[in-house]
């Protein structure tokens, strides 16, 4: 039995098909992959793997149903420790399907996804409960009525919420100011906003206490209340860089686990620790090979 903090991770689980190219095909061309990996995704799916993996308990709310191939994204997450509550669980329809192709000489990934497009899902009975059970909650911003329901009872009971900002999306007006913590790529651009700089700023003054600006392998750009500074981020061989965004926020939420309040030495360590993860994962091609060989713990 795990004796780790519990996780609640809010948001979207795909099916990602994942092939690896010596190059991006041309229009009208055939190539033959390298290699395939076929595994449960999507920012909050990866993350709460991650979290599991380190020794969390995780829970995750999202979207799958009952097709063929969602019966296939619930095993793997369950394979992994991830504890799932699905919230389409009568729909007949395919789970969304990420095409992804990760170019082999440089990690670099194309993905193709509907993402979060084919569910609309509303609060379920007992997310309060749920959300009261949980150390951190931490939310990806798709399904973005369970995200905001999510994190004003997470805000109500106390509990530290955690912003996965990939991008930019409609309704995140409205659930960030629930969010204690967000950790968002270079590719999150709020309104008015281009630079690492006036994102953080304008999460600040939308009453997000701590925020981040993830760069790939630059130095992670982070503001808390008195100040900010940068996170280097470890050197590696990078394989593939698919879902390293969502294993530096399952990393991540476990270091913001912990009770009390943050403290800059605090934030920046749990960065450093959650950017150390992530970086292990894109010296292995796929979402799943970095797990094997004893990083559970870590």
């Amino acid at each position: 039995m795990r004796s780790g903090p519990t996780g609640l991770f809010v948001g979207l689980s795909t099916l990602d098909v994942i092939q690896l190219v010596d190059r991006t095909p041309a229009s009208n061309e055939k190539l033959t992959a390298r290699d395939q990996v076929v595994a449960a995704g999507g920012p909050a799916a990866n993350a709460a793997a991650t979290f599991s993996h380190l020794g969390g308990t995780a829970r995750l709310l999202t979207a799958i149903g009952s097709h063929p191939l969602g019966l296939g994204v619930m095993a793997d997450l369950n394979r992994l420790g991830v504890a799932v509550w699905d919230l389409a669980a009568d729909a007949a329809e395919p789970p969304a399907v990420s095409s992804i192709l990760v170019t082999a000489s440089s990690g670099e990934r194309a993905v193709a996804s509907t993402n979060a497009t084919g569910h609309r899902l509303d609060p379920p009975e007992g997310l309060d409960a749920l959300v009261a059970a949980a150390d951190v909650v931490e939310l990806d911003g798709h399904h973005m009525a369970l995200a905001v329901a999510a994190a004003r009872a997470a805000r109500a009971a106390g509990r530290r919420t955690l912003l996965d900002g990939g991008s930019w999306k409609e309704g995140m007006h409205d659930l960030l100011p629930s969010i204690d913590v967000a950790v968002c790529s270079a590719d999150f651009h709020p309104p008015g906003t281009s630079t690492p700089g006036e994102t953080l700023r304008f999460l600040r003054e939308h009453g997000v206490v701590w925020s981040a600006v993830s760069r790939g392998g630059e130095p992670i750009v982070w503001a808390g209340p008195r100040g900010g500074g940068t996170v280097e981020v470890p050197t590696v061989r990078v394989v593939d860089t698919l879902g390293a965004g969502d294993v530096l926020h399952g990393a991540l939420a476990l270091g913001l686990a912990l009770p009390g309040d943050l403290t800059p030495g605090a934030f920046v360590a749990a960065l450093s620790g959650a950017a150390a993860v992530a970086s292990r994962a894109c010296a292995s091609f796929g979402t799943r090979a970095w797990m094997v060989g004893g990083d559970a713990g870590a």
